[in-house]
């Protein structure tokens, strides 16, 4: 598969044996977010997701952070005395698409945090599917520092991860939780040394990459959604996209390959 690259101004996107790896490059200021960043990041993912070549998605950072979350400093001129902020339109208008994408993407999609991710960038890494995190990596829902609450997803996705209480405790002390505990209480699915990180995240994507994608994007469909369901409207689901996943060439490649003793080629079909 031929390699291809995409520069923005503030992330790039890089598309590699069926892997696009979009890496938020904004190091000087700790991948923070601006508006320029949620336009590319949002375009990128989309670009990802429509590409029929891309079976994995990948989203890391460029430097010694993951992200820092919203860039305070595009604050400064705004933040006087009598300026009322109008956050939540600024979450429908910037980050909730992000967020929204990647859940609804089928494609799996790995966060693969070299370092601190907070705030946004913490929500940003909460919304993936998988995250393998740097021994350098730590997770921080500072927004109560600022009198906020979390965002982007993240009130969400991280009781889902390590429970009511641990996530209650992280975003109402706004502590920050390093790489080794965040394994040990399942934010994260695997803790790497920094040198290995790139080495592991591209193991695990090829891994998945090698495997049936429509069984990936309906898994992923069914875990999402089983929260807001009954068990019995959930058994129905489940026999819906067993169903479809019957009719795919790759459940007949796969069953073929078990008889005949040899290994699957799975072709995402």
């Amino acid at each position: 598969m031929t390699s291809t690259t995409s520069t923005y101004e503030t992330i790039t996107l890089a598309t590699s044996d069926h892997v696009s790896t979009i890496t938020i490059n904004r190091p000087d200021v700790l991948n923070a977010f601006n508006d320029a960043f949620s336009k590319e990041m949002l375009d990128a993912i989309k670009t990802a997701d429509r590409d029929p070549e891309t079976r994995v998605i990948v989203i890391t950072g460029a430097g010694r952070a993951f992200s820092s979350g919203q860039d305070l400093g595009d604050l400064k001129r705004k933040y006087v005395p009598g300026h009322v902020p109008e956050l939540g339109d600024d979450l429908r208008r910037r980050y909730d698409p992000m967020i929204t994408r990647i859940r609804a993407t089928g494609k799996p999609v790995i966060a693969a945090v070299n370092g601190v991710a907070a705030g946004a960038g913490c929500s940003l890494a909460l919304a993936c599917d998988l995250r393998i995190a740097s021994e350098h990596a730590a997770f921080i829902e500072v927004f109560v520092n600022v009198g906020l609450v979390p965002d982007s997803g993240s009130t969400w996705t991280l009781p889902r991860l390590i429970g009511w209480g641990r996530a209650m405790e992280m975003c109402m002390t706004g502590r920050k939780v390093k790489a080794e505990e965040a394994l040990q209480i399942g934010l994260v699915n695997q803790v790497v040394s920094a040198d290995e990180l790139e080495a592991a995240t591209q193991k695990m994507a090829h891994q998945l990459a090698s495997l049936p994608g429509r069984a990936l994007a309906l898994t992923k469909r069914l875990i999402n959604e089983s929260y807001g369901r009954s068990l019995e409207d959930q058994l129905e689901a489940e026999a819906y996209a067993q169903d479809t996943a019957g009719k795919t060439k790759d459940h007949f490649e796969g069953v073929t390959a078990f008889l005949e003793k040899r290994s699957p080629t799975f072709v995402g079909a």
